[in-house]
């Protein structure tokens, strides 16, 4: 089960962290390009390994149980690399710390509600919030600095990346609160103990 290549793209984007958090703190606009490389590669994983696992009929507990955890991993630490080596504006702290507070909600959420054998799925918005948010990271990842490395020092690659940001934040925001009275009407409606 480890070995079927839809859990092996799941593992592949955590094995990528170490490599991206070294991109983003060599501080170089080479690694600006190879970070938002290996970061976009890393989000195409997200979306083949669910459909390889249907389509080769290989879907696994392990599977379920990896990847969102690959995908909180890949999140968490881009966001917070990409604060920490101030890539994104004061201002864009905010939107990271949303998509960082709804990201631990949504697991706590769903901890406790596999123990009542109930699922929470994935929602049509939040697959594009997720879309919307690989798409700003990749963007902050790239920077100014990258983005004028390949010719393209023109765009304010940067900024588009923390308007990205923000659109993600309030997708989050939407997308958090429907989990959150998903998980509440199932736990209210669960027996008692």
């Amino acid at each position: 089960m480890l070995t079927d290549l839809p859990n092996l793209l799941t593992l592949s984007r955590i094995a990528a962290i170490p490599l991206l958090v070294a991109c983003v703190a060599w501080g170089k606009p080479l690694g600006d390009i190879l970070g938002c490389a290996l970061f976009a590669a890393a989000a195409i994983t997200d979306y083949f390994d669910g459909k390889l696992a249907r389509d080769r009929a290989q879907i696994s507990d392990l599977g379920r149980m990896l990847d969102p955890i690959a995908d909180k991993l890949l999140v968490g630490a881009t966001l917070m690399m990409l604060v920490g080596m101030g890539r994104v504006s004061t201002s864009g702290l905010y939107p990271a710390i949303v998509i960082m507070l709804r990201e631990i909600l949504v697991s706590g959420l769903r901890e406790y509600l596999a123990g009542l054998r109930i699922s929470l799925p994935v929602t049509q918005l939040a697959k594009w919030k997720t879309g919307v948010q690989m798409a700003a990271l990749g963007t902050l990842l790239a920077g100014d600095t990258g983005a004028a490395l390949i010719g393209l020092g023109w765009l304010p690659v940067s900024l588009i990346g923390e308007i990205l940001l923000w659109a993600s934040a309030l997708l989050t925001l939407v997308t958090g609160w429907d989990y959150l009275l998903a998980g509440l009407r199932h736990a209210s409606a669960a027996p008692k103990s």
